[in-house]
């Protein structure tokens, strides 16, 4: 996808001082706002700029000051170290292929950071790390109400109905979980998406996956209500109408081996307010795969921001 510096101009205009509207998607109103024109493919454009920087953290220059460690790295949760990097290159045995158990796959068997940086989920169509990424650009494409997704240049979701089997053998706790949400709040911050629309998100991951014992949820609407709980670990809260009786006894992932590694420098953190009133932070330490300049502005959460961040978006697509 390319633009013009004319476009790009315009684009910063038309998202200055902007506000969502109610009957606009979060999706449908950020693709206009930061790529002008609300088609599948800037629409999956969009999704595959945000999911990537929730993965290996700021990729993308300039953007509007906010520090996203991505979910590879190593960081802090309420007090809690964590570390989801394990689950991505195979070194737990924590993926669901049927069995009553984990076995270990590496999610980062095709190129790594290397072509997220690029704009890429893969540097093939075959391994398990572009299975992994499109499914995520999907899962979140539909979850933010991508109304062009399902159109050619943006696929619906086609992965597994329920998050929950997907997940299983993980036996993620609170902190965790908590860690990958705000990864995504972080990552939305990013590129001038409001705290209003940033809280919006993180409380309904917080409902959809923080939740022990969640009873069916749709998420998809073609795939209908299925467990969506990831949350499985004692610690993690009860959900309200607790179904627990449909959810498996916890099966711990065993380790395989200890390759991964990552180093830490600087720290960020964002908090965000599940509907309870909690308020939940986490601080990352990581190095970027590829440091990038950051700007000193704050988080954004008015039309300047945004319009800054469109400016960098158009820039690095160029």
């Amino acid at each position: 996808m390319r633009f013009s510096k004319a476009t790009a101009l315009a684009v910063v205009a038309n998202v200055a001082q902007a506000q969502r509207p109610d009957d606009t998607s979060i999706c449908d109103y950020y693709t206009t706002a930061l790529l002008k024109d609300n088609t599948a493919d800037n629409q999956a454009t969009l999704l595959t700029l945000v999911v990537n920087t929730v993965v290996i953290g700021n990729y993308t220059q300039p953007n509007v000051g906010v520090k996203v460690a991505g979910i590879l790295a190593p960081g802090n949760y309420n007090g809690t170290d964590v570390n989801l990097l394990p689950y991505f290159t195979g070194d737990l045995a924590s993926s669901n292929r049927g069995g009553d158990h984990g076995v270990s796959v590496n999610f980062l068997d095709d190129g790594g950071a290397e072509p997220l940086k690029n704009n890429k989920p893969a540097n093939t169509q075959s391994s398990s790390q572009y299975f992994l990424l499109t499914h995520l650009y999907q899962f979140f494409g539909s979850l933010l109400g991508c109304s062009k997704q399902g159109m050619p240049g943006f696929d619906a979701y086609s992965g597994h109905a329920s998050m929950y089997e997907v997940h299983k053998f993980m036996a993620l706790d609170p902190y965790e979980v908590g860690y990958f949400i705000t990864q995504v709040g972080l990552a939305a911050s990013s590129f001038g998406v409001a705290d209003s629309d940033v809280q919006a998100v993180g409380k309904a991951l917080i409902s959809l996956f923080d939740y022990r014992c969640a009873p069916p949820t749709t998420v998809i609407q073609s795939q209908g209500p299925q467990l969506q709980s990831i949350c499985t670990e004692d610690t993690c809260p009860l959900a309200e109408n607790a179904t627990c009786a449909s959810y498996q006894p916890v099966v711990e992932p065993s380790p395989v081996s200890s390759s991964g590694s990552m180093s830490a420098t600087p720290t960020a953190s964002y908090s965000i307010s599940p509907s309870n009133g909690t308020s939940m932070t986490a601080t990352s330490s990581y190095t970027s795969p590829n440091p990038t300049a950051i700007p000193t502005a704050g988080a954004a959460v008015n039309g300047l921001g945004l319009a800054a961040a469109a400016g960098g978006i158009v820039a690095f697509l160029l």
